[in-house]
């Protein structure tokens, strides 16, 4: 009995935090704004990405963790002002942390990189100050750039099918036409344009 209690009580927890994410007041939501005003005031040039950003662009699903584009300086200034003061390592020699009150992991992403599997194929995270867009007081990465990563990481990572989706959904709601891939780095284009043409089949299923 105390078993099932317990399965029941974590059951209930992740209903809640579902209810809050989609009211815009989970921990999730909390720690990004924690995040942000710390980045903003350290003046570092960042540019959320991930599943955040996938909310922000429209297509609103769950998430519980916040993925954060900077330059590898910043991200070295990051850790030398915060870690210790709100947030911490999320393991030894991670490039991540967790916010110690929001209890949320971050991961960072340094332009430059490459996104996926990391074997190069032209498209890297680029400078966050190149490709943000300030939504409700943070900074997110534009939604070409999104659309880029996304389908990077699907091509070179094919146990991610959640990238491919993201794209599926981001062009139903922002109405993206098929000359959208030409905003896109060559390696993804073809992968756009047979995304674009799924999106375009009546969906009656919920989101």
């Amino acid at each position: 009995m105390m078993g099932k209690t317990m399965v029941d009580s974590s059951y209930t927890a992740r209903l809640e935090q579902v209810g809050r994410f989609f009211m815009g007041t989970s921990d999730v939501h909390a720690a990004l704004a924690r995040l942000a005003q710390k980045l903003d005031a350290l003046q570092i040039a960042y540019a959320v990405c991930g599943g955040m950003a996938v909310n922000a662009h429209g297509h609103v699903r769950t998430t519980t963790d916040i993925d954060v584009l900077v330059t590898p300086a910043g991200h070295a200034q990051f850790l030398a002002a915060a870690v210790g003061a709100g947030w911490v390592p999320k393991f030894a020699g991670s490039r991540g942390v967790r916010d110690a009150v929001c209890q949320v992991p971050i991961d960072f992403l340094w332009s430059g990189g490459i996104p996926g599997s990391g074997e190069p194929h032209g498209v890297v995270f680029p400078d966050p100050a190149a490709v943000a867009v300030e939504r409700s007081g943070c900074r997110y990465v534009s939604l070409a750039a999104l659309v880029e990563m996304k389908l990077a990481c699907g091509l070179s990572a094919p146990d991610r099918p959640r990238d491919f989706d993201d794209v599926i959904q981001l062009v139903r709601k922002n109405q993206l036409g098929l000359d959208f891939a030409e905003r896109l780095h060559g390696y993804v284009q073809e992968k756009f344009r047979e995304l674009w043409g799924y999106a375009q089949r009546p969906s009656d299923l919920p989101e």
